[in-house]
C-alpha cells in the first residue's frame, strides 16, 4: 500500500520510560497506536509491524522514538529535530520567561541554577602552578557531577608535567595556541579547534615551543578528583587506536533543524561512550529540554544565556556551562552572528537526543 511507505509522526520528541528486566516491550512503528510508544495493534492492515525490545537490566532508562524517523528503532536518535527547518524555539520575552530571575555569579566564579546546572568562569587568579604548566578543576563532585568532570590546562613555553587520568577516558580540545600532546611514545601536533582521545591506562604531556599559552579543556569520563602526576612518561599508548586527533572541518559538519554540528572525538576513533562535538547556534532560544547523558560545554564565540526553571544565567566566550543528567535547559545565543560550543558527553553517542 502506498500510505505504508513512511510512517506518520504522532510527536516530535522521544518517550522517555524506565524498563522492567525480561519484560518484552512491543514498539510501534506504524505511528497509528493510540497508546505511543507501544503498539496497540493498529497497524494490522498495513506492511508495519511491531519491534520487540527486551529490557536487559532493571529500571533501564530509554528514550523510545515517537516520530517513527529514526534509524536506530526503537530508539530516538535526534532525527525529530530535523523534520522542521529550525530547531524547536521558545519565546524568552514571553510573561513566563521575563519572570525569571538573572543568577549573579557566586566568589567562586560559578552561577548555579536549578539541578546542578551551573555556568562557570575561568578566573586566572584561581589556576595551580605546576612547571610549565598552569591548571585547575572546573567542574568536579563538589558541582554534582556524577560521570564527568572537566579541567582546564594551559601550557607556556616548554613541556608540562607527565599526567595521567587513571583508568578513564580523557577527552582535550585546544582553545588557544598550537603544540604537541604527546601520548605515550606518540605526538600529535595540535592547534585551536583539535579535539584529543586519551584512553584509560594512558600518560601525557603537552609541549608548546611559542610564546603564547597552549590552552586546553580536558574531560575526564569518568569522574576523576584530579589529574594524577608522574615524574617522567611511562610511555603506554594502545595502537588498536592510532588515530587520537580530530580537526574543525566544515565538510563534515551535520544539520540539525537550523543548526549544525560536528563529531570531533567520538567511536570511530575508538571513543564509544564518552563524545566530543563542536556545534552553532543561530540567534535563538531553544526549547526547554533535557538529556540522559551529562554534559559540560564551552563557549568558544558569541553569548546569551542559560535558562533553567526558575533561574538564568548569562553565558559569554570563555565560558563552561555544566548540565546534570535530566535536568531540564535551555541554552539562548543573543550575538546576531551565533554562538559556536563544543562539549563532550558521557554516558552517550548522539548529541541531538533530546526529551
Amino acid at each position: 500500500m502506498a500510505d505504508d511507505a513512511c510512517a506518520p509522526a504522532p510527536q516530535l520528541k522521544p518517550c522517555y520510560a524506565e524498563l522492567v528486566a525480561g519484560r518484552a516491550y512491543l514498539w510501534c512503528s506504524c505511528g497509528r497506536s493510540r497508546s505511543q510508544p507501544f503498539c496497540d495493534g493498529s497497524h494490522k492492515g498495513t506492511g508495519f509491524k511491531p519491534l520487540v525490545h527486551v529490557a536487559k537490566t532493571a529500571g533501564e532508562e530509554v528514550l523510545f522514538c515517537v516520530c517513527k524517523q529514526t534509524r536506530t528503532p526503537p530508539f530516538c536518535d535526534g532525527a525529530h529535530n530535523n523534520l522542521f527547518a529550525a530547531y524547536e524555539r521558545d519565546d524568552p520575552n514571553s510573561a513566563a520567561n521575563r519572570a525569571i530571575p538573572a543568577i549573579a555569579a557566586d566568589a567562586d566564579g560559578k552561577a548555579r541554577l536549578d539541578g546542578g546546572c551551573a555556568v562557570c568562569t575561568i578566573d586566572d587568579r584561581a589556576l595551580e602552578s605546576r612547571g610549565a604548566l598552569r591548571h585547575r578543576r572546573v567542574i568536579g563532585a563538589e558541582d554534582g557531577a556524577q560521570h564527568q568532570s572537566l579541567f582546564y590546562l594551559e601550557c607556556r613555553r616548554g613541556a608540562s608535567p607527565a599526567a595521567d587520568f587513571g583508568d578513564r577516558h580523557a577527552v582535550l580540545f585546544v582553545t588557544g595556541g598550537r603544540g604537541r600532546v604527546v601520548i605515550g611514545a606518540r605526538t600529535f601536533p595540535v592547534e585551536v579547534n583539535t579535539g584529543v582521545h586519551i584512553r584509560p591506562g594512558e600518560d601525557f604531556r603537552l609541549e608548546n615551543d611559542d610564546g603564547e599559552p597552549l590552552r586546553l579543556f580536558a574531560a575526564a569520563c569518568p569522574l576523576a578528583d584530579a589529574i594524577s602526576w608522574r615524574e617522567e612518561m611511562q610511555g603506554r599508548f594502545d595502537d588498536r587506536f592510532p588515530i587520537r586527533t580530530v580537526a574543525l572541518d566544515a565538510s563534515a559538519r551535520r544539520q540539525m533543524g537550523d543548526r549544525f554540528f560536528q563529531m570531533l572525538v567520538d567511536k570511530t576513533i575508538g571513543s564509544k561512550i564518552a563524545t566530543q562535538f563542536i556545534g552553532d547556534i543561530p540567534l535563538s532560544k531553544a526549547a526547554p529540554h533535557r538529556h540522559l547523558y551529562e554534559e559540560s560545554l564551552i563557549v568558544l564565540s558569541g553569548e546569551g544565556w542559560m535558562w533553567t526553571e526558575s533561574r538564568k544565567a548569562p553565558v559569554r566566550t570563555g565560558d563552561v556551562i555544566f548540565l546534570p543528567r535530566k535536568q531540564i535547559h535551555s541554552l539562548e545565543c543573543t550575538a546576531p552572528g551565533g554562538m559556536l560550543v563544543v562539549g563532550v558527553i558521557y554516558p552517550g553517542d548522539n548529541p541531538s537526543i533530546n526529551y
